[in-house]
């Protein structure tokens, strides 16, 4: 039977997240606060340089031709539209944030512009998502093949993180932003980045020593 996602974070998030912030453990760490963060006021509704580069310590790159489309492109002009439309303090699971994340929305639209198959500006969902993360790091996930796993790949995934965030008036959130005092994390690193960490460590090498299609532990978690 699929667990919840708060007993997880309970029995397991000040381990994991300890042990991803053990300090050279992994590149990840510098993700949110490299160069002051992706939502800093300067470069908030844009994509910048230390953006592209910040994406690689999740072990993810940027396409070159991409990447200029984003800095001084068409494409980096359309995404700072949405990112003008979405406020840095929006967080899941609270009420601000469902109409930016529903389909159409202005967060769900710079997703879609990013997650194409167009050699000039698709980068695809994994790359989209951190990209996004990184700019609206307590809106939008980081989200990759080994969380999603462990959900069993559903569709709106955003939407369904947000009910499980806002229900019993915010349990989860609180049970999160727990977990990053008790470990001493800057609170820059948002509470949707420590469930990431947490999900991603207690599955990622039993990930990839399965097939992702008969992975043992795929739909683990109730969402």
């Amino acid at each position: 039977m699929p667990e919840k996602l708060i007993d997880i974070v309970r029995r397991e998030g000040v381990g994991h997240l300890g042990a991803y912030f053990t300090p050279g453990a992994y590149t990840g760490q510098w993700f949110e606060t490299f160069t002051g963060g992706g939502d800093r006021a300067e470069t908030r509704d844009r994509i910048a340089v230390d953006d592209l580069y910040a994406v690689e310590t999740l072990n993810v790159q940027v396409p070159f031709a991409v990447g200029k489309e984003l800095l001084d492109g068409q494409l980096g002009r359309d995404i700072s539209a949405r990112l003008r439309e979405i406020p840095t303090d929006a967080e899941l699971g609270t009420r601000s944030a469902a109409k930016l994340i529903v389909d159409g929305g202005h967060a769900d639209q710079a997703w879609q512009l990013l997650n194409n198959r167009n050699e000039k500006t698709g980068i695809g969902w994994v790359i989209a998502g951190k990209l996004l993360a990184r700019k609206r790091p307590k809106l939008i996930p980081v989200y990759d093949s080994i969380v999603s796993c462990q959900f069993g790949a559903p569709k709106h995934v955003w939407l369904k993180l947000h009910d499980q965030l806002a229900k019993n008036d915010g349990e989860l959130r609180a049970a999160l932003s727990e977990v990053r005092a008790t470990v001493g994390v800057d609170d820059k690193v948002s509470i949707l980045r420590v469930l990431d960490i947490v999900l991603w460590r207690r599955h990622v090498k039993e990930h990839w020593r399965d097939k992702p299609t008969t992975c043992p532990q795929r739909r683990c978690l109730a969402l």
